[in-house]
């Protein structure tokens, strides 16, 4: 007989609508009251807008041999997989994917997710223990936040990019097994990790670096492997690589990389892995297609390079407080939420799309645009673009 689960005292119960409709209800209004109300929108397939949101960097979500490689797939498989990767849904394709991956990200083994999240979740909880300590940097993406969180693990918080509070961390904690958890690229405003420093300190101390490097696949690094590449890092016994295939892959899904045992463990082990339906074939399809095109692609990256110095230029030179670019994240600074609503409705009216990051989304409590990069979007388009982000500024 199933056992029922235990209400907790003081939740609402089912008849109690008006109790916990109602909190939600103020939740809202003192969201609204914040400027943090978010919206849905959804485009059309060609909506003609510019797009400077979007993290399509290198414009592969609509390269030809991309679109051919998912079409191709998705008349033999069909919509979806089916099912979970250890039921029907690892296919052939699933498999080449991920050893074309491992083969450029320089690691034994890469497993494919279905989303970026899953991956970072999985990867976090495979490598904690019960005395695990993880270092995690202040400005790290949600699903690292929430990977941390989920492993029941304690989480030291240290200031952004500092390899020395890094190191004073570990330290504070001799002999325990340790997790130094950072991105490559950071996802708000575009900054690099220290990751060759962080290693350092994080073999110093015995510790594994897990590096999420949504940001910098494609963009970074020899053949765009990423920034674990470019710092040298690829194939590192004590480096583990995750990372979304939704950027610049453009297309979806997510990957976890490194030695042949953390990937045998995650398919023994992962519940983000065993429980959840595989990517759809058409889609990893795709996604190698791309990774291909982004492996010789060092054209696109250039013209990404180039147009992310614009950003900073154009904007910078027009007295706007922006970041330094380093891969296809530029973050612009806004006066508050409410400014940079209002200025990002404004380029939408004026048929520019682009970021609008305000707390909890920034780990700094401020707001800002983020403008990123999309090769893929004509080069008078994206002049034009950045034109209408000066001239809409608050």
């Amino acid at each position: 007989m199933p056992v029922p689960y235990k209400r907790v005292v003081g939740s609402p119960v089912v008849g109690d609508a008006a109790g916990w409709l109602g909190n939600l209800e103020r939740r809202a209004r003192l969201r609204a009251k914040a400027g943090l109300t978010r919206h849905l929108r959804p485009r059309a397939a060609a909506d003609g807008v510019a797009d400077l949101a979007g993290n399509d960097y290198l414009g592969l979500s609509r390269h030809p041999a991309v679109v051919a490689a998912a079409a191709s797939a998705l008349r033999g498989y069909g919509l979806g997989a089916t099912g979970s990767r250890l039921v029907r849904g690892s296919t052939e394709v699933h498999a080449a994917l991920e050893t074309d991956l491992a083969g450029w990200l320089g690691t034994q083994r890469a497993l494919v997710y279905s989303s970026g999240y899953l991956a970072n979740l999985g990867a976090v909880r495979a490598l904690t223990g019960p005395r695990t300590l993880l270092v995690s940097d202040a400005h790290n993406h949600a699903s690292l936040i929430d990977g941390c969180r989920s492993s029941g693990a304690e989480t030291v918080v240290t200031p952004h990019a500092d390899p020395a509070a890094v190191g004073a961390a570990l330290a504070a904690a001799p002999g325990r097994p340790a997790v130094v958890v950072t991105e490559s690229v950071f996802s708000v405003d575009g900054d690099l990790a220290p990751l060759a420093d962080l290693h350092a300190v994080a073999r110093a101390h015995g510790a594994v670096l897990l590096v999420d490097d949504a940001h910098g696949v494609g963009v970074l690094g020899p053949h765009g492997a990423g920034g674990v590449a470019a710092a040298g890092l690829a194939g590192e016994p004590d480096v583990v690589v995750t990372a979304t295939l939704s950027k610049a892959l453009g297309g979806a899904g997510g990957v976890v990389a490194g030695p042949e045992a953390l990937v045998r463990h995650l398919v023994d082990t992962g519940r983000t892995f065993i429980y959840d339906t595989a990517l759809p074939p058409a889609v990893a399809a795709g996604v190698r297609a791309a990774l291909g095109v982004a492996r010789a692609g060092d054209d696109l990256r250039a013209e990404l390079a180039d147009r992310a110095a614009a950003i900073a230029r154009v904007c910078g030179g027009a007295g706007l407080d922006v970041t330094v670019p380093r891969g296809g994240v530029v973050a612009v600074t806004a006066p508050g939420p409410e400014a940079a609503v209002a200025w990002a409705a404004d380029c939408a009216d004026r048929g520019v799309a682009v970021g609008c990051f305000r707390p909890p989304s920034t780990p700094d409590g401020s707001s800002r645009l983020r403008l990123t990069v999309n090769v893929g979007v004509p080069r008078e388009a994206f002049d034009r673009a950045l034109a209408v982000v000066v001239e809409c500024a608050p």
